[in-house]
């Protein structure tokens, strides 16, 4: 933060990993209700290279999970943010005040913006195996998320396909594969749920302040 509240110039570039509970390609993609009429989803994000001020961000890691009662841009939701324990207190910092939004640039804002209900962030070991739609993500301290990414499988053949979303508007991502989790748990005190066999994405992302 700078001596006067404002927040520094920031970027971050990396990969970015999403799950809930639609089904697949998921509706909120395409500005329509979630498929059963709430949402309960992950973001993992990985960061290869970025800044936020004078903190460097490269390799940093963080989750966010939420709850929405309806249409995630009705509002009313409900996030949380877990921060891998590697992280500095600097990093940490710096990736609190951008989930907390209030200006700070896209995507964030728009997150903070729909979420009335917000924890304190949770401080656990992260560990995140990047290999495109079949990453896998694992927490087991302080907050439990188990999460294998795969392709959809066809239902008639049983054979993987290959799909993916070109969206130049989208905030979290331009380009998304889209799939599906083998499994994907989150669990904590405040939040917990089970979307396994649901939607999954991976895709790149380049954020950066106002």
């Amino acid at each position: 933060m700078q001596p006067d509240g404002r927040v520094p110039g920031w970027f971050m570039n990396g990969e970015i990993l999403g799950m809930c509970n639609c089904d697949w390609g998921c509706p909120c993609n395409f500005d329509a209700p979630p498929t059963y009429g709430h949402c309960d989803g992950v973001y993992t994000l990985v960061v290869h290279e970025g800044r936020f001020g004078d903190v460097d961000l490269a390799g940093a890691v963080f989750i966010m999970g939420g709850h929405s009662p309806g249409p995630i841009h009705e509002g009313g939701g409900t996030d949380i943010l877990v921060l891998d324990e590697r992280l500095s207190r600097e990093q940490r910092d710096a990736i609190h005040r951008l989930w907390l939004g209030g200006g700070v640039g896209s995507p964030f804002d728009e997150f903070a913006s729909v979420n009335e209900t917000r924890f304190d962030p949770i401080v656990a070991p992260v560990e995140v195996r990047l290999d495109g739609i079949r990453s896998k993500v694992r927490v087991s301290d302080g907050a439990v998320l188990e999460a294998d990414l795969s392709p959809v499988r066809n239902p008639v053949t049983g054979e993987e396909e290959e799909m993916f979303l070109d969206k130049p508007t989208g905030f979290t991502s331009k380009r998304t594969e889209l799939g599906m989790t083998e499994v994907a748990r989150f669990a904590s005190t405040h939040l917990s749920f089970d979307v396994s066999g649901m939607y999954a994405e991976h895709g790149d992302f380049s954020y950066e302040g106002p």
